[in-house]
């Protein structure tokens, strides 16, 4: 075991942890808006706009994330009017490709936890709210969106548990993430094991303080 390589490497590894972070984040945010989109799309009442939603929650839940990130890295600049439109200014990124992907697919995710909360939500405080004559849209703001992000709380840790990991996969498209330089050390050395360690304690790491920030909010929230 090179403890030397793993000291030397730690460094350089952290520094591309924030290029992970970034990603993470980024990928979360838009992916929360388009999750919660979509949750409402699938529970309206029009076929047309729950089955839309339904079916872009089973594309992207059904196929592997690193498909879906060469089909839009790859597979979107082989067509010609996308590389001839202003499109192109961002997909010909593979940083903004690589978010576009994570926040499509953990959007799909996100979806589906916000769909089944709310349809947790007991129908009394609905209709208590109707009954004093609160609109519509402030029932959702005030009383739907509230439970149902306290409700879809622990799934919802699990799959930014689950992004974290899956960021991994952007140093496929040439990303020079945690695991992209990891790679990129691991060739110049020839030593995986010892370089794969420093990673995976640097994301193991990272785990901890979201599984226990989630904890803690679920505990400020009243969860047992």
């Amino acid at each position: 075991m090179d403890i030397d390589l793993m000291i030397t490497s730690f460094p350089k590894l952290l520094n591309a942890t924030a290029t992970t972070l970034k990603l993470l984040s980024l990928s979360l945010f838009f992916g929360l808006f388009i999750g919660l989109l979509f949750a409402i799309l699938r529970l309206s009442k029009n076929v047309f706009l729950s089955y839309f939603a339904y079916f872009y929650s089973y594309i992207f839940r059904g196929t592997p994330l690193l498909v879906q990130i060469f089909i839009i890295y790859f597979g979107l600049g082989q067509i010609e009017y996308i590389r001839s439109s202003v499109l192109w200014v961002v997909l010909k990124e593979p940083y903004w490709c690589a978010i576009i992907a994570f926040a499509l697919n953990t959007g799909a995710y996100t979806s589906e936890i916000l769909r089944s909360a709310f349809q947790t939500i007991k129908p009394g405080f609905i209709e208590a709210g109707k009954s004093l004559g609160v609109p519509s849209k402030i029932i959702f703001y005030k009383i739907k969106l509230p439970i149902a992000i306290k409700q879809s709380l622990p799934a919802y840790g699990n799959e930014i548990i689950l992004m974290l990991k899956g960021t991994s996969l952007a140093s496929t498209v040439t990303l020079m993430d945690l695991t992209g330089v990891a790679k990129y050390i691991i060739a110049t050395t020839f030593k995986p094991i010892e370089v794969f360690i420093v990673a995976g304690s640097i994301y193991l790491f990272m785990t901890f303080i979201i599984h226990n920030l989630i904890k803690f909010l679920e505990k400020r929230f009243g969860y047992e």
